[in-house]
């Protein structure tokens, strides 16, 4: 392969990565699992932690420097698309008949492993927080990352097990989407913190965070609202360019404002119209490829980034590794249970929507890279935290279906990471 042409390099590990990602997800539903889990770990064995550490010179071979930035560019475009879908998704209608309970629980669920994992993180400064980073923005984003459900994966783990339409996985979904919302914003808030350089610099970009979603709105939303009202006439092709244009300049403006590309596109697919037939379509065609061609390469390159090795040779990591689980388990579902529990449901449903709340899937991935990439945490933190986002994701299904007694469905089709339509949107 040519040094200077990465063409070879890429067209040898994109599909590499495509297919090792799909044979993890099909091989994880096979028992039960979530395909993002498979995926997950699929990445993790492609780097360091597996591939790396048996045999370093395959690793460097299917990913050598030169064609590392395509895959990381390729990735993050999916990963672009896929925020658009989660926003696009994401259903608040879902409150009605629940908003009271709801936002008792996913308040619940997110206050707790707020509280412990700021705790958490003033025992973990010295250790683990990066060279010149405040204890104030390295403290936010580890009480954030234990707060984090992920609301695609959550409606999978439904579908999977027949429970989306049941009173339980309508409660679920609804604490789910608030919860979605409010760990959103507190993240944004959280990257305004961490790349400014002054506090005034940090209100600027808050304000203007602030400013930009509300032109998005009360005016770029009505007047999409307009465009999908006409539809009809426009093809396909045209509503699909349209749509990853808007959100590709939606990410575009919050990246320059500093709260980063993705809540741009995740914004533009909240204000995006429901229901237009051309509009789903084009949705469809978007997720039929970024969702199982670009994305697996976000899980490689999380997957580069996490070397389980380097836990090993300080063994005292791995007793924070399990303090950072445990808080995880115990603020986000026990939180959520108790909250339930509070508001009058039985204690099977209660622990049933605290174990839907714990799963964090890829979304915690997301809040990961976006702290390593900012500098608030450092290597060895982030590969903990990627282990607790497996650990919480993968016991997610089982723990359901145990309180629940009901079975996982038949591993039919490999990608959860899909958001699922709710019933609502017609």
């Amino acid at each position: 392969m040519s040094a200077a042409d990465p063409l070879p390099a890429l067209l040898v590990a994109v599909p590499a990565v495509i297919l090792a990602c799909q044979a993890g997800a099909v091989l994880f539903r096979r028992f039960g699992q979530p395909a993002v889990v498979g995926e997950i770990a699929l990445g993790i064995l492609l780097g360091p932690s597996l591939l790396g550490w048996l045999w370093p010179g395959a690793q460097h071979w299917l990913f050598p420097e030169a064609v590392l930035p395509f895959t990381s560019v390729l990735g993050q475009l999916g990963l672009l698309s896929f925020m658009f879908l989660v926003g696009l998704e994401l259903d608040l209608g879902a409150l009605r008949g629940h908003s009271r309970i709801a936002l008792a629980v996913s308040q619940a669920g997110m206050v707790l492993p707020l509280a412990l994992g700021a705790l958490l993180a003033l025992g973990m400064y010295g250790q683990f927080a990066p060279e010149g980073v405040g204890r104030l923005p390295f403290t936010l984003f580890i009480a954030v990352a234990m707060s984090i459900t992920a609301f695609p994966v959550l409606a999978r783990i439904l579908v999977d097990r027949g429970m989306y339409g049941t009173p339980v996985g309508a409660l679920a979904m609804a604490c789910a989407a608030v919860d979605d919302v409010t760990a959103w914003c507190l993240l944004a808030l959280v990257v305004a913190l961490a790349s400014a350089g002054s506090p005034l610099d940090a209100v600027t970009t808050a304000a203007l965070a602030v400013g930009f979603t509300l032109l998005m709105l009360h005016v770029v939303r009505p007047l999409l609202a307009r465009w999908a009202a006409r539809l009809d006439r426009a093809g396909d092709g045209v509503v699909l360019v349209g749509l990853f244009s808007g959100l590709s300049l939606s990410a575009l403006a919050t990246d320059l404002i500093g709260v980063h590309a993705l809540f741009g596109a995740f914004l533009f697919g909240v204000i995006t119209p429901r229901g237009a037939a051309r509009i789903d379509v084009s949705a469809g065609r978007l997720r039929a490829v970024a969702v199982p061609v670009l994305l697996p390469l976000f899980f490689v390159h999380t997957g580069l980034r996490t070397d389980i090795g380097g836990l090993a040779a300080d063994p005292a990591q791995w007793g924070w590794a399990a303090a950072v689980l445990v808080v995880a388990m115990l603020g986000k579902w026990g939180g959520a249970a108790v909250a339930a529990r509070a508001c009058g449901r039985p204690w099977r449903e209660a622990l049933s929507i605290g174990a839907l709340m714990n799963c964090r899937g890829l979304t915690e991935l997301v809040v990961l890279n976006i702290g390593l990439e900012l500098g608030a945490i450092g290597p060895e933190l982030f590969t903990v935290l990627v282990l607790m986002a497996l650990l919480t994701t993968a016991v997610t299904g089982p723990a359901v279906s145990r309180l629940n007694r009901v079975p996982a469905a038949p591993p039919t089709r490999p990608d959860d990471r899909t958001p699922v339509t709710t019933p609502s949107r017609t």
